[in-house]
């Protein structure tokens, strides 16, 4: 079961933003991945982002808070507001709560649960994702997956080594992209170009990880485990 969401904030007023982002770093459930003041960078930027909720303001210029949350498609959104006339169409949206501000912690603590609880449902119901390869749309079953990297031909496309052996190529993907239809208890992404099943780990020091995955050799596996993905990856050992 997952216990921490990935978030990304968005209020165009800073000081609004900044209160926000100080709230949030007080809730153990929630890690901040970026904070942004223009709806338009955020738009942007999401598709090389990995993140489950997107907390944001509704009353912006340009892009409203409610018009971005119908372009996040399967994220979850926690929508704050100053006006409590925003309450229905919060709700007809199905955003996952619909906070005035000023924003209290308790409140947000409360909208955050909620967020946790259909977050670690989902992930409980799915076992496959539909991805597309160089031989047309493929079911990847989670329990099969055992590591992830990029193609050596194209880093656009990711090879993917399945428990029987067998090699599936995806065709044209992130890894942002790709984590956000994996189970995050069950995967990590342990530097900039690989990502692994939890359940091959067999030993792991300080930057370094042993897999159970034989190389060419009929060696284990080792990785390297950078600074930047190691606090996610000793979270998700320690849950």
């Amino acid at each position: 079961m997952n216990t921490k969401l990935k978030c990304l904030l968005l209020d165009d007023e800073l000081p609004g933003l900044t209160y926000l982002k100080m709230l949030c770093e007080q809730i153990p459930e929630l890690e901040v991945v970026k904070a942004f003041d223009n709806p338009e960078k955020l738009l942007a930027e999401m598709a090389n982002l990995d993140f489950d909720l997107c907390i944001t303001d509704i009353e912006m210029p340009g892009i409203d808070g409610l018009s971005l949350a119908n372009l996040l498609k399967d994220k979850m959104v926690i929508l704050t507001t100053a006006y409590k006339d925003d309450a229905a169409d919060a709700f007809d949206i199905e955003a996952i709560d619909y906070i005035t501000k000023p924003v209290k912690k308790e409140r947000l603590q409360k909208a955050v649960v909620k967020a946790l609880e259909k977050n670690n449902k989902k992930a409980t119901n799915k076992k496959f994702v539909q991805l597309n390869t160089d031989k047309g749309k493929a079911l990847l079953f989670f329990d099969q997956i055992l590591y992830i990297q990029p193609s050596e031909t194209d880093s656009r496309d990711k090879e993917v080594l399945m428990k029987d052996g067998n090699i599936i190529l995806l065709k044209n993907i992130t890894f942002a992209k790709l984590l956000s239809h994996l189970p995050k208890a069950d995967f990590c992404r342990i530097n900039k170009k690989e990502i692994i099943a939890m359940k091959t780990v067999k030993f792991f020091a300080h930057d370094e990880i042993t897999a159970t995955i034989m190389d060419k050799n009929g060696k284990n596996l080792v990785l390297f485990l950078s600074d930047i993905y190691r606090s996610d990856f000793l979270c998700k050992v320690n849950i």
